[in-house]
């Protein structure tokens, strides 16, 4: 019964992040926690179970065109080698004082897409800020791999505010790049503790239909109305990493 609720989870939680290009690793950790053998593999299984939901979401935003790739190749190399660099070192790290501060960082992130929406660039424009998406993705994926969390939604409002990427592409790429981070890690983890298989297994064939599901839904929003739903789940992400932190 457990690994039942536990499946259904997944699947809630692959949906809203394909909705939005987020994969809410951190909201289903908590679960994953409880139904693993032991934290540290709890933390893989985590990993993989949101690599393969990114990775399904992936598969759907590439096929509808809405992957900015020249955006991806700046950002996902690293997000990678911060991801692995972050996994070696996620027992020497304060992990509790990370997630305190990444929750303050997504609060303050959800309150200015609601207040200052970010205006995307011209269509006609071409140029990349491109130190600005290699340090964005470094940092988030090292913190990510020291966490054990993809953070895609310390991802998204960079790319929307800074980088200034239309919301569908910026869902897109941003779910994208979250795919080569889990994978990176997962690997990190793994000369560690093997990640709990079962569990893994469990939430990642759970987490592909609800990830499909919701990815084919991105394109059905008004660029307004994503961004709004956008700041609604980086507000409920803040939320459950505060109680992650503190618990």
């Amino acid at each position: 019964m457990d690994l039942v609720l536990f499946a259904i989870w997944c699947f809630l939680v692959a949906l809203a992040g394909g909705l939005v290009g987020l994969v809410l690793g951190n909201l289903r950790l908590p679960a994953t926690l409880l139904v693993a053998s032991n934290a540290a593999a709890g933390t893989g299984a985590n990993l993989v179970a949101s690599a393969v939901a990114a990775a399904t979401a992936s598969v759907a935003h590439i096929r509808a065109r809405r992957v900015d790739w020249r955006l991806f190749a700046w950002m996902a190399p690293p997000s990678v080698a911060g991801g692995l660099l972050g996994g070696y070192v996620s027992g020497v790290l304060p992990r509790r004082v990370l997630l305190a501060v990444i929750s303050v960082v997504l609060f303050h992130a959800a309150f200015e897409l609601f207040v200052r929406p970010p205006a995307p660039a011209p269509r006609d424009s071409d140029h990349i800020r491109r130190g600005a998406a290699v340090l964005t993705g470094a940092v988030v994926g090292f913190i990510g791999g020291v966490v054990g969390l993809i953070l895609g939604s310390l991802r998204m409002p960079a790319m929307l505010r800074y980088l200034r990427v239309p919301a569908r592409s910026a869902a897109a790429t941003n779910v994208t790049v979250g795919f080569l981070v889990g994978v990176a890690g997962a690997v990190g983890h793994l000369p560690s503790q093997a990640p709990d298989w079962t569990v893994a297994a469990v939430g990642a064939g759970a987490s592909i239909p609800g990830a499909l599901l919701g990815s084919r839904l991105t394109g059905r929003l008004a660029e307004p109305d994503l961004i709004r739903a956008i700041a609604w789940i980086v507000l409920v992400v803040a939320v459950s990493t505060g109680v992650q932190a503190v618990a």
